[in-house]
C-alpha cells in the first residue's frame, strides 16, 4: 500500500491553517501527547493487546488486567466493560468509569456490510448463546453487539468467529470503525455501483494497520452504491456516495466530516467522481489527513467534523489532493437525494431474479436463539445469507424466486418479520442504561414499548414517521436526524421528583430533508409520559397536515404547542 504517513517537507506546498492555540495536530510539530488518551496510545499501539488477552489476562482473570489496557486499548479490540448493576442514570456523570465498570464486557462484532452466509450467522448464534448469556443486538453500524461476556472466554469466542471471516478487531477505540455497507450491494435492479469491491479493499489495508490504529477519535466509514443512500452517509466521517460522471459513468462522491453527539454537523459534499478501483486510495488520503491534521487536545473536538469546519471543504481538498492523493480529482455534481433513505424491508426482486427479503427484529434486540434459527432458514432455503443494516435490521439475500412469502412466514415464526408496522419498522434505539456505562436512562425496553403501544394506538398510519431513542447526549441512535428523536436525561416530574425522561427533537431527518429538526427548549417528556405524548404528537400531525405533507415539514411549520403536546383550547 502507498506510504501516506505525513512527510514533514509535504507542507511546504500548500498552505495550512492554524489554529490559535496548539491542538495537538501531528503534522503543525505537536506530537507531544496533551492529555492521558493520547498518551496512552503512544505508550503502546493498541493493537498489541490482543496477545495479552490471548496468553496473560484470560488466563489469570480480570483482575489481573493493566487499567491502561482495560478502559483504553481493550477497545481496540471490540471490548468495553459494561455498566455494573445497581446504578442509575444519577450516578452516571457522578461517578469514576472505574466505579461504573462491571467484569463483564460488552463484545462489538464488526461485519462491514458483508453477507453473512448458514455458517457465519450460526457462528454468531453459537458464541451467544455459550458466551453471552444469549444477548445479541445488531447495530446501525452493521454490528453484532453482545453482552455479559467474560476475558476468560474471550480467545475461545475469537477462535470460533475467525473461523467464518469475522472479527471484533478495531470494532471500538480511536480507530476506522466497522463501516456502513450497502445491504443490497451487487445485487439490487437500480444500483448505480456495486461498491462491495472496494470496501473490502479498504478493510484489507488497513485494517489491524498500525498507519491507522492511531486517529484522533473515531472515523466512521459508509459507502453505497444505492439510490436510496441507504447508510446515512450524511452522517459519517467518510462516505462514499454513487453517482454518474456524463463521460465516465457510475462511480462515487466524497462527502466528509458528518457526524453527531453533542455538535452534530453534516458531512460536506465535495462534488467528485471517484472511480472504483482508486476509492481505497481516497480513502486512506481522508483518514490520513484527519491522523496528521486532526485536533488531539481535547477529545471533545478531537472528530474529523471540527476540522472541516475550520477548514472548509475547499481547503480540505485541496490538502487532499497535493499532500496525499498528489492527483486532483475529477469534478462532479453530487448526487440528487432521496426523499428517503432506503431501509430494504419487506420482499424484493433481485437483478438476477431472486428475491432479497428485509426484515425488522424490535429495536435491533434479538439473540443467539434467532441468529442460529436464521441460519437454519437460510440454509433451508438456498439463500446465500444476510446482511446487516444501518437501522437495526437485516436482509437476507438470494431467497429464491416465487418462495419470498413462505420465507416472510417463516420469519415471523423465528421472531423476525417482512411485514412490520411502522413503528416497529422506523424505531431504533441505543444500548441504554441496562448496559452502558455512558446512559441515563433505559432505551431498549422503554423503545420496545412505546413500539407496542403506538401499534395499538395508530394501527394504520398511513406515512412513515421515525423515532430514535438515546441514553444519553452521544446521539448512537441518530436522535438528531430522526422524525421524532429522544435524548435521555433525569427530568422532574409533577411531583417534583427527578425521574427517567427525555429531551425532545422533532422533525429531524436525512436524505433529501437532511437536517437536525426543531429542539423544543426547557420541554422535557417523562419516560412513564412518553407513549402519551408522542400520541399527542403524531395525532397532532394527522389532524393539521396538508395533503401528502411529511411529518418533518410539518413540524417545521407547526405552532409549538402542537410540538409540546398541549391541548388546543377549546372554542368559545
Amino acid at each position: 500500500m502507498p506510504d501516506l504517513r505525513f512527510k514533514p517537507q509535504a507542507a511546504q506546498n500548500t498552505e495550512i491553517p492554524r489554529p490559535k492555540r496548539a491542538e495537538g495536530q501531528w503534522a503543525l510539530g505537536y506530537t507531544e501527547p496533551l492529555n492521558k488518551n493520547e498518551q496512552s496510545k503512544k505508550d503502546d499501539d493498541p493493537l498489541n493487546v490482543r496477545d495479552r488477552i490471548l496468553y496473560t489476562y484470560s488466563r489469570r482473570g480480570f483482575d489481573s488486567i493493566d487499567p491502561a489496557d482495560l478502559r483504553g486499548r481493550f477497545r481496540w479490540m471490540g471490548l468495553y466493560t459494561q455498566r455494573a448493576p445497581g446504578f442509575d442514570g444519577g450516578k452516571t456523570a457522578q461517578l469514576e468509569e472505574e466505579e461504573l465498570d462491571d467484569r463483564f464486557f460488552m463484545m462489538r462484532v464488526r461485519t462491514d456490510g458483508a453477507i453473512l452466509d448458514g455458517p457465519a450467522l450460526r457462528a454468531l448464534g453459537e458464541v451467544s448463546t455459550a458466551y453471552a448469556r444469549d444477548t445479541a443486538d445488531i447495530t446501525d453500524r452493521n454490528n453484532i453487539q453482545y453482552h455479559w461476556i467474560e476475558i476468560e472466554s474471550v480467545p475461545a469466542i475469537w477462535e470460533r468467529l475467525e473461523a467464518v471471516g469475522l472479527t471484533t478487531l478495531e470494532a471500538c477505540g480511536d480507530s476506522p470503525r466497522p463501516f456502513l455497507g450497502s445491504p443490497v450491494a451487487g445485487i439490487a435492479k437500480d444500483e448505480i455501483i456495486d461498491g462491495s469491491e472496494a470496501l473490502a479493499e479498504i478493510k484489507r489495508r488497513i485494517l489491524g494497520n498500525p498507519d491507522f490504529s492511531n486517529l484522533p477519535r473515531k472515523f466512521k466509514t459508509a459507502l453505497t452504491g444505492h439510490p436510496s443512500h441507504d447508510v446515512a452517509p450524511e452522517v459519517n466521517d467518510v462516505a462514499f456516495v454513487g453517482t454518474v460522471h456524463p463521460e465516465h459513468g457510475p462511480g462515487f462522491d466524497l462527502w466528509v466530516g458528518g457526524g453527531l453527539s453533542t455538535n452534530p454537523m453534516l458531512a460536506h459534499k465535495l462534488g467528485v467522481w471517484i472511480p472504483l478501483d482508486e476509492v481505497a486510495d481516497a480513502w486512506e488520503g481522508v483518514a490520513g489527513v484527519f491522523r496528521d491534521y486532526g485536533y488531539r487536545r481535547l477529545r471533545s473536538k478531537a472528530r474529523l467534523k471540527f476540522l472541516l469546519a475550520d477548514w472548509g471543504k475547499e481547503k480540505f481538498r485541496e490538502v487532499l489532493e497535493k499532500e496525499y492523493l498528489h492527483r486532483a480529482l475529477v469534478d462532479n455534481p453530487s448526487p440528487e437525494s432521496p426523499v428517503r433513505p432506503g431501509d430494504h424491508i419487506g420482499i424484493h426482486e433481485q437483478k438476477d431474479g431472486n428475491l432479497y427479503v428485509g426484515a425488522a427484529p424490535v429495536v435491533g434486540r434479538i439473540d443467539g436463539t434467532t441468529l442460529s434459527a436464521l441460519a437454519d432458514l437460510v440454509e433451508q432455503y438456498g439463500a446465500e445469507g444476510a446482511r446487516l443494516t444501518a437501522y437495526q435490521k437485516l436482509v437476507v439475500i438470494g431467497v429464491p424466486a416465487g418462495r419470498g412469502e413462505a420465507f416472510a412466514d417463516d420469519l415471523e415464526k423465528i421472531g423476525l418479520t417482512a411485514r412490520p408496522s411502522n413503528w416497529r419498522r422506523s424505531t431504533m434505539a441505543c444500548t441504554g442504561i441496562e448496559f452502558c456505562k455512558l446512559a441515563i436512562v433505559d432505551t431498549k425496553e422503554r423503545a420496545r414499548l412505546l413500539v407496542t403501544e403506538l401499534e395499538k394506538r395508530f394501527p394504520e398510519l398511513d406515512t412513515d414517521i421515525s423515532v430514535n431513542v438515546n441514553g444519553c447526549p452521544n446521539a448512537c441512535a441518530r436522535t438528531q436526524v430522526a422524525d421524532i428523536g429522544l435524548k435521555g436525561q433525569l427530568v422532574m416530574d409533577a411531583d417534583g421528583r427527578q425521574v427517567e425522561g427525555f429531551q425532545v427533537h422533532l422533525g429531524g431527518g436525512l436524505a433529501l430533508g437532511a437536517n437536525f429538526g426543531r429542539k423544543l427548549r426547557a420541554h422535557k417528556v417523562t419516560s412513564a409520559g412518553l407513549d402519551d405524548y408522542v400520541t399527542s404528537v403524531v395525532q397532532a400531525y394527522l389532524d393539521d397536515r396538508e395533503p401528502g405533507e411529511r411529518f418533518a415539514p410539518w413540524v417545521a411549520r407547526a405552532d409549538e404547542k402542537l410540538l409540546r403536546g398541549e391541548p388546543e383550547p377549546a372554542l368559545a
